[in-house]
């Protein structure tokens, strides 16, 4: 297998035609030099230099043709050193990313990317809207690199997270609900129907308004579970119910729906960044350490 210091010594040598320049060029030894293209045609089994009087020295038809060759080849080793490089450094890969629909009404999402992409523009980001769980058991396999979902009380092992956003919660209610206007107690939803986005496990918003049970001194009665909240604010705009949603989620701007606060009622709802721990990518190491010199907003 050709060597690249003797590529380098070759081509330094058939474009200064002079050992000693090429030497210099090089900073290595003159006799270091020549022994390094001996050695490269005694490989080759072929000779690539005259060699003359004084140092002269002039190019044989083998390294003529070798000559081209060699500086495709030291160009794409340096190319490729200077590629492996720049990806050690996390400035050139690929971050694939997951997300819950308020990460985006928020702006946490657009926020986040956008800070990482001033620091590492040239890295591509792949973006998959998907339900909490999902993003879970698809970092834990490696399918994600980054989630931005809502916390839960427990993670799979080796998953970290980090809060990035907190919001209140308002009631989503259809606009001729009798609770459209005027304040609203949590002692007065005692028999109102909730439409609740859940998932497949007992936490998240399931919490939520065990809280404000607890709050209004009532039994939550039967519950409509959904996937997500614009099919809640759907139901609750339809009168199926009512919904306990983020205030992120009057972004929608559905029609039909009054969004509104309940008095005494301050529980608010967290957004969390979820990584692997053992995830050993440079790109999500550059996006972790911006992520955690930013407050939570």
């Amino acid at each position: 297998m050709l060597d690249s210091r003797q590529l380098q010594a070759f081509v330094a040598v058939a474009e200064t035609l002079h050992f000693g320049r090429a030497a210099d060029r090089l900073e290595r030894a003159q006799s270091v030099l020549s022994r390094q293209l001996r050695d490269l045609e005694q490989q080759l089994g072929t000779r690539l230099l005259h060699r003359g009087r004084r140092s002269a020295v002039s190019l044989t038809h083998a390294g003529e043709a070798l000559l081209a060759e060699s500086r495709i080849a030291l160009g794409q080793l340096e190319r490729a050193a200077v590629t492996a490089r720049r990806a050690g450094r996390g400035e050139i890969g690929r971050l694939a990313v997951g997300y819950v629909a308020s990460a985006a009404l928020t702006g946490i999402l657009a926020q986040r990317l956008g800070d990482f992409r001033t620091a590492r523009p040239e890295v591509e980001v792949e973006l998959s809207a998907m339900e909490t769980p999902r993003q879970l058991t698809a970092l834990a396999e490696g399918g994600l690199d980054i989630g931005f979902l809502r916390p839960r009380s427990s993670y799979p092992d080796g998953i970290d997270t980090q809060v990035v956003h907190r919001e209140g919660l308002l009631l989503a209610v259809a606009a001729r609900h009798p609770r459209a206007h005027g304040q609203i107690k949590p002692s007065q939803l005692a028999q109102e129907q909730f439409v609740l986005p859940q998932f497949d496990e007992q936490d998240g918003f399931e919490g939520h308004l065990a809280a404000l049970a607890r709050a209004g001194n009532f039994q939550p009665g039967p519950v409509l579970r959904v996937r997500d909240f614009v099919t809640a604010v759907t139901l609750a705009a339809a009168g199926y119910g009512v919904a306990l949603v983020p205030s992120s989620v009057t972004s929608l701007s559905l029609t039909g729906v009054i969004y509104r606060p309940i008095s005494g009622f301050e529980a608010s709802a967290e957004l969390a960044v979820a990584w692997r721990r053992n995830n050993t990518s440079a790109v999500v190491r550059v996006f972790l350490e911006r992520l955690r010199n930013l407050a939570p907003i």
